[in-house]
């Protein structure tokens, strides 16, 4: 995995990120999803290294091999402005002042929060299977808690963790064959242990409350995403299914944003890169 790349611990402060990085042209910083690592990125990150980029793979906090914030009441340790603020850091750090930005699942919502607290940081954003945490909030029904119904379950107390460390390989699914193996062996690692799964639920705590607060505060104050935007969904989840056509939700959230359907599963990483490195390519 990862021809080319770099392999790190960098101390960015309150928490030390693993991070792979390789290439010598523009920025691109990739933001992986629940419950995946940087490694979720080894069919496509090599593809933009090919193409020029400077690629930069890091675990985000509390993920994978980077260091677990200490849970707190109120989970801003876990929001995501502060896994916003590393990133920036991580990428001041390496030498990056500005860079463009993917971001997938969990690792989307932490994009979004880094264009709108970063202003002039990002030149283009790429958010993967996303619209805001508030957005999904605001139109949750029982469909959609039948659906995300693990949404709420992770935000209780304590529960969660007991009922995943149980059996986290049954709990999670994910194959070798369907991740390819290096990848699996290192995501499952992950999910092994106590300390990562905990971190891992924090992020949805984050998401209910603190950073669901963040984003109205940002709709109250008409902050929106001012740079190009490209979404794309996965075409075999249940984002259409839910909302229609994504890009609708989007408006008034961002001022240039297009997008389309990856004839994909969710990690379309894994299940699509040829396709998805297309799409990036086309785009940054």
């Amino acid at each position: 995995m990862f021809e080319g790349f770099e392999e790190r611990h960098i101390d960015v402060g309150s928490c030390s990120l693993f991070v792979r990085y390789g290439g010598e042209g523009p920025p691109v910083l990739l933001l992986h999803g629940h419950p995946r690592t940087s490694a979720t990125w080894h069919r496509v990150a090599p593809q933009l290294l090919n193409a020029g980029f400077s690629v930069v793979c890091p675990d985000l906090p509390g993920y994978g091999q980077s260091s677990k914030p200490a849970p707190t009441t109120d989970h801003a340790a876990h929001s995501k402005r502060a896994t916003a603020r590393h990133m920036v850091a991580l990428m001041a750090e390496l030498g990056h002042e500005q860079l463009r930005l993917v971001g997938h699942d969990r690792g989307s919502y932490t994009a979004l929060r880094l264009v709108l607290d970063y202003p002039g940081t990002v030149s283009k954003v790429a958010l993967l299977d996303c619209i805001p945490i508030s957005e999904h909030l605001a139109r949750a029904d029982a469909r959609f808690a039948t659906k995300w119904w693990h949404w709420f379950f992770y935000a209780q107390p304590d529960i969660p963790e007991r009922v995943i460390m149980a059996d986290p390989d049954s709990w999670y699914g994910g194959s070798a064959a369907a991740m390819g193996q290096e990848n699996y062996d290192e995501w499952r690692r992950a999910i092994h242990n106590p300390d990562t799964v905990r971190a891992m639920l924090e992020d949805y705590r984050a998401g209910l409350t603190i950073d669901r607060q963040h984003e109205e505060a940002d709709r109250q104050a008409g902050r929106a995403v001012t740079v190009p935007l490209l979404l794309l969904w996965s075409l075999r989840d249940d984002l259409v299914d839910l909302y229609g056509d994504p890009l609708r939700v989007w408006e008034g959230w961002a001022t240039d944003v297009r997008g389309h359907g990856v004839d994909s599963g969710h990690h379309m990483a894994e299940e699509a890169p040829d396709e998805l490195s297309s799409a990036l390519l086309g785009f940054l």
